[in-house]
């Protein structure tokens, strides 16, 4: 019996509704919604770090396709207009980035990878206080069922 990783099911178990329907590409969502997040800066107010409260768009695009055997999708997730207040200073913030998740995988013989790359940034005024976070992530699973490629790199720096 072939054993996957958790993450690999979590993507197989979402896309098991899709499965019974018919061959098709489609774009599922693609949307923008408000919303509201807070966000840890630490090295904002001269390193001592502050929450920060941000409000603004969020842009979202998911794609699904099942083409005979295949099966592949992607998400993509991108602010527009999200800024805020550092609770402490009262620093005005600005966050960007992208966010964004894609797979593929054969309904034959169980072959899988997916990637994710998450880019986010929270953008203080002055010096000293941007917080970029960076982190790409891949899974490979072989038509064995054996996982060949795993890594995760996550940074974060304050600039």
């Amino acid at each position: 019996m072939k054993r996957y990783p958790p993450q690999a099911m979590l993507y197989l178990g979402a896309l098991l509704p899709f499965v019974a329907t018919p061959a098709s590409a489609a774009v599922e969502a693609n949307s923008t919604a408000e919303i509201s997040l807070e966000v840890f800066v630490p090295c904002a107010a001269g390193g001592l770090g502050e929450v920060v409260d941000l409000n603004g768009r969020l842009h979202t695009l998911i794609t699904f396709t099942i083409n005979g055997n295949e099966v592949s999708g992607l998400m993509h997730f991108q602010p527009q207009g999200l800024a805020g207040t550092g609770e402490t200073t009262g620093t005005r913030y600005r966050a960007t980035g992208v966010t964004k998740s894609s797979f593929s995988g054969s309904l034959q013989n169980g072959e899988f990878n997916t990637t994710f790359v998450n880019n986010f940034r929270i953008i203080g005024q002055g010096p000293g206080n941007n917080f970029l976070v960076h982190e790409t992530a891949h899974i490979t699973i072989n038509a064995d069922g054996k996982l060949t490629a795993n890594h995760d790199n996550l940074s974060a720096e304050c600039k």
